[in-house]
């Protein structure tokens, strides 16, 4: 159970900072809005620094990734609507985010929007560069891709041979 304890406290996370790591996780991805900052798994940490003052590590999911500044924004802006004046967003590169953060609710929502979710790597070594990818629409395996880069570049543009349907493919990492 979590304890309400001081900010020199280091021997877990209290109560009012699982809150807030929950609003801060709820934020929705800004290229993926179906899916929060939780689900995708790039939020890392939240941690009270003080009355009034938080600090949040975000992990993009690449680096040089656009949307960073927009969900550290995000961000900032609920925990000020929250109460919190002073909100500082750090990124975090190590260890580097990969697909296998998505969390399983993450990949359902990817699904269930057209979205072929990313399989999980696990410690299998690296990830093979032509996978199967089942269609979203209709469960084919018989999938083609159309193009490296979709609307963002962390998917790829692919067509089901089976029901015909483009959708795009989140890329494993």
């Amino acid at each position: 159970m979590a304890r309400d304890a001081g900010p020199g406290d280091t021997a877990g996370p209290t109560v009012l900072e699982e809150k807030l790591r929950q609003l801060a996780g709820s934020v929705p991805d800004p290229e993926l809005p179906m899916i929060t900052l939780e689900e995708l798994g790039v939020l890392r940490g939240l941690q009270i620094l003080g009355p009034g003052r938080v600090e949040v590590e975000l992990t993009p999911t690449y680096t040089g990734c656009p949307a960073i500044e927009s969900m550290s924004a995000d961000i900032e802006r609920l925990l000020h609507d929250h109460g919190i004046p002073e909100v500082t967003v750090r990124t975090v590169l190590s260890p580097p985010w990969t697909t296998d953060a998505i969390s399983a609710e993450g990949r359902r929502k990817l699904e269930e929007s057209g979205i072929a979710p990313p399989r999980p790597t696990g410690d299998r070594g690296p990830v093979m560069v032509e996978l199967a990818v089942r269609c979203p629409q209709c469960g084919s395996t018989d999938t083609t891709v159309l193009s490296r880069f979709s609307s963002t570049a962390c998917k790829a543009l692919r067509r089901c041979e089976s029901c015909r349907e483009p959708f795009d493919h989140f890329k494993e990492l």
